[in-house]
C-alpha cells in the first residue's frame, strides 16, 4: 500500500500535468484564432451595407490567408448607404500587402460555410495601412441575390417552356403552316408527284429524248465540238507560225517597227508644232497670223452675210434668176455659134485684103 508521501507526489505530478496542458491548449487556441502574445496587431475598420451573416470572431483573411479576426460589429448612425461598422484586429507581419486602398469583401466559405472578411490588395498601390485606418469595402452579390436572380431565370425559362408547349400542341393539331407541313398529306402527295416527274425527266434525258437528251446522249454534238476545237488549235498554230494576215500581224516585227516609226514621227511633228516650227507650228503659235486669219474669217463672214442678204453684184448674180437666164441664153448662143462655125467656117472666117 503506497505511503502518504507517494500519494501527495502523484497528485502533484497530475496537477502540474493538467496546468501545463492547459497552458499549451490556451497558447494553441490563441495561435489558431490568429492571436498570439508576441504578435503586433492593429485595428482597421470597414463599413458595409449589410453584415450578411458576419459574426464577431470571424476570420479576416488576406488573399485567403488568416491574418486576424473580427473584433466588433455594430450599426452606426449618419451612414445610410453603409451603416454596418466592422472593426478588425489584424497582425502587422503582412504589412507589405496591407495598403490604405486595399479593399475588404464579405465572402463565404463555400455554399453553406461561414462568412468572413477577405482583404484584396491585388490592385492596391497606396501607402501601408496604419492603426485606425478605414479600408474601403466592395459589395458583391450574396447568396440570396444569386438565388433571387436564379429564381427570376427559372421563371423566365418556365414561361418559355409553356410557350413552347403551346406551340408544339398547335403544330400537333395540324394548324398553321408548320402543322400543315408536317401533318397534311397533300404536301406529301405533291412532293411525291414532283419526285416522280423529275424521275421521268431524268429517264427521258438518259434515253436521249428531247433537246436536252440529244445534247447529253448524241455523239454528233461531241464530234462537232471536237472538230471545232481541232480547227481552233490549227488556227492558233498558224497564228504562232506567223501564217496569214493575222499571223503576220502578231509575228511580223515590221508591223511593230512601222507602228513605232509612225508614233515617233507623230511625236516629232507634235514637238515641232508645240515649238512653233513649220506652217502648222506658226499656225498655232504666231499671234499675228492668228489675227490675220481672224480678220479674214470676219471678212468672209461679212461677205457671206451680204450675199445672203442680196446686196451687191455677186448677190444679184447668185439670187437674181434673170442673171441666170441671160447667162444660160448666152452660153446656148455661144454653143450655136461655135457649131455653125464648125459647119461652115468660110462664112465666118473670110479674109479681105485691101491695098492702100
Amino acid at each position: 500500500m503506497p505511503s502518504q508521501k507517494q500519494l501527495k507526489w502523484s497528485q502533484l505530478k497530475v496537477g502540474l500535468t493538467v496546468v501545463f496542458a492547459s497552458i499549451i491548449l490556451a497558447v494553441l487556441t490563441l495561435l489558431m484564432s490568429g492571436g498570439g502574445f508576441f504578435a503586433t496587431k492593429i485595428i482597421v475598420t470597414s463599413y458595409f451595407p449589410d453584415a450578411g451573416g458576419l459574426r464577431e470572431g470571424a476570420p479576416v483573411r488576406l488573399s485567403g490567408v488568416d491574418i486576424g479576426n473580427v473584433r466588433r460589429i455594430r450599426v452606426v448612425p449618419n451612414r445610410p448607404q453603409d451603416p454596418v461598422q466592422v472593426l478588425m484586429k489584424v497582425r502587422t507581419e503582412y504589412h507589405f500587402f496591407l495598403r490604405k486602398d486595399s479593399v475588404t469583401v464579405l465572402s463565404t466559405a463555400g455554399v453553406l460555410g461561414e462568412t468572413y472578411i477577405n482583404i484584396d490588395s491585388s490592385v492596391a498601390h497606396g501607402p501601408e495601412v496604419q492603426d485606425g485606418d478605414v479600408l474601403p469595402s466592395k459589395e458583391v452579390p450574396g447568396y440570396e441575390e444569386v438565388m433571387r436572380a436564379g429564381q427570376s431565370s427559372l421563371q423566365n425559362m418556365d414561361a418559355l417552356l409553356r410557350r413552347m408547349d403551346r406551340i408544339v400542341a398547335f403544330v400537333e393539331s395540324g394548324q398553321g403552316s408548320v402543322g400543315k407541313l408536317i401533318y397534311d398529306a397533300t404536301l406529301y402527295n405533291r412532293v411525291n408527284a414532283t419526285v416522280n416527274e423529275f424521275q421521268n425527266l431524268v429517264n427521258e434525258l438518259a434515253q436521249g429524248q428531247g433537246s436536252l437528251g440529244k445534247l447529253i446522249s448524241d455523239n454528233e454534238l461531241y464530234n462537232k465540238a471536237n472538230a471545232s476545237i481541232d480547227k481552233i488549235d490549227q488556227l492558233i498554230d498558224q497564228l504562232n507560225a506567223g501564217n496569214g494576215t493575222a499571223g503576220k500581224l502578231l509575228k511580223d516585227p515590221a508591223l511593230y517597227n512601222n507602228a513605232n516609226q509612225t508614233i515617233t514621227n507623230f511625236k516629232t511633228l507634235s514637238d515641232d508644232i508645240s515649238a512653233g516650227k513649220g506652217p502648222l507650228g506658226m499656225l498655232t503659235k504666231d499671234q499675228e497670223f492668228a489675227r490675220k486669219l481672224q480678220n479674214t474669217m470676219s471678212r468672209l463672214s461679212n461677205l457671206a452675210d451680204k450675199l445672203d442678204n442680196g446686196n451687191g453684184s455677186g448677190a444679184l448674180f447668185i439670187r437674181d434668176p434673170a442673171v441666170y437666164n441671160n447667162t444660160n441664153k448666152l452660153l446656148a448662143d455661144t454653143q450655136d455659134l461655135i457649131k455653125a462655125i464648125r459647119q461652115n467656117p468660110k462664112k465666118y472666117l473670110t479674109i479681105h485684103l485691101k491695098v492702100f
